[in-house]
């Protein structure tokens, strides 16, 4: 019945409040064989209820309502002894053509202390496309680790980087993937999803969330400061996902956001703020050209689909192979350091050398190989 009265108002155009959308989810998921606590809930309603909501575009109570609503469904989050996270969320449906890099960025940037902790899922729609999970489940990983194992992952010297399965890291919303799957659009989870904060840290935290539609550049941010971390960053890359171009704009490129835009706030370096709220942020937006860093024009790689493809790439980069995809790791690697405000990256320069040198030593592939390993082996 509340997801019928929810459906009313939605259907006439209407909005909801922060309160009532919680209420909403936690009474229909986890949904059907996950045995919901409404059973007989019926999924055409749940599948109209989420259509209408992102036609109508949701507000920001209703976004805030479908990112905090399950925050304490496994308890409190472990908190991970390191000094710097950040928090990756890409789109969870992947990349239909181009090379997908964050696997091997997360690789780079725990080489010099920034841990990074990826999650999402194996397969989701409307595309389908590569995923992380994809990419380390063939090379072997385990890919169903528990919050406290990432926890693990994330603290030990020789990895520095985790993968979170929504399957294990929030139980109810993997459950209606299968329902994602016949509706089509995407539904607001699909902003929400990508802020979520599964391990908190000791130290410093930081989150960045791929866009590509118009509209869901300042809600991003929205949810980032609510999550209150330090740095918070959103990025039109190619297909909608995180990575950074080398490729210079086109003079015909459609208006609008350009592919490369960055927005976002960070923590200025003089800032004191205090545990609880008062965090003092700058905020910043820039398009970044490649070109004016040093970069040569290269055309994306292309992957199209195959998980293969894009290992292989990604693996021959990170064994110092230079090229395109070399490129693209050490820029989105480099620009996330130093837009965040990390420690040691407010030089762009040095940001870019930094991370070119944990590819060159070795290290960002012992890493990702160590990864594989020890994710069999943490309890």
């Amino acid at each position: 019945m509340r997801l019928v009265g929810a459906l009313r108002e939605v259907l006439a155009g209407g909005h909801l409040g922060y309160e009532e959308i919680q209420c909403v989810l936690k009474d229909v998921l986890p949904f059907g064989s996950m045995g919901a606590s409404s059973p007989s809930v019926s999924e055409a309603l749940l599948a109209a209820f989420l259509i209408g909501q992102r036609m109508n575009r949701e507000t920001d109570r209703e976004l805030k309502g479908y990112c905090l609503a399950f925050d304490d469904e496994l308890g409190p989050p472990p908190i991970a002894d390191v000094n710097s996270l950040t928090h990756y969320g890409e789109p969870y449906d992947g990349n239909t053509r181009f090379f997908r890099s964050t696997l091997f960025v997360a690789a780079v940037r725990a080489c010099y202390g920034e841990a990074c902790l990826l999650h999402g899922v194996e397969w989701m729609p409307p595309k389908g496309g590569i995923t992380e999970g994809q990419m380390l489940k063939f090379m072997g990983a385990n890919t169903h680790l528990s919050p406290t194992q990432a926890k693990t992952l994330l603290e030990d010297k020789d990895t520095g980087f985790a993968y979170l399965n929504l399957q294990e890291a929030c139980p109810p919303l993997y459950s209606i993937i299968g329902l994602r799957e016949h509706i089509k659009k995407r539904p607001p989870l699909a902003t929400s999803e990508k802020v979520q904060q599964f391990v908190r840290a000791r130290g410093r935290e930081s989150m960045v969330a791929g866009f590509y539609h118009v509209g869901y550049e300042d809600p991003l941010l929205m949810l980032m400061r609510r999550r209150t971390v330090h740095a918070g960053l959103v990025v039109k890359g190619e297909e909608g996902a995180l990575s950074l171009t080398t490729k210079e704009r086109s003079a015909h490129a459609s208006k609008g956001i350009p592919v490369n835009h960055c927005s976002g706030f960070r923590t200025p370096s003089s800032a004191n703020f205090s545990e609880t709220d008062g965090i003092s942020r700058e905020s910043f937006r820039v398009a970044v050209n490649a070109q004016e860093l040093g970069f040569k024009s290269t055309e994306t790689p292309r992957t199209d689909k195959s998980v293969l493809k894009n290992l292989e790439l990604g693996l021959s980069a990170l064994g110092g192979d230079k090229g395109p995809a070399y490129d693209r790791i050490v820029l989105n690697a480099a620009m996330a350091d130093h837009l965040l405000g990390c420690s040691g990256a407010q030089d762009i320069n040095s940001a870019l050398d930094r991370a070119r040198e944990a590819i060159d030593s070795g290290n960002a592939l012992r890493r990702l190989m160590n990864y594989i390993k020890i994710s069999h082996k943490v309890s």
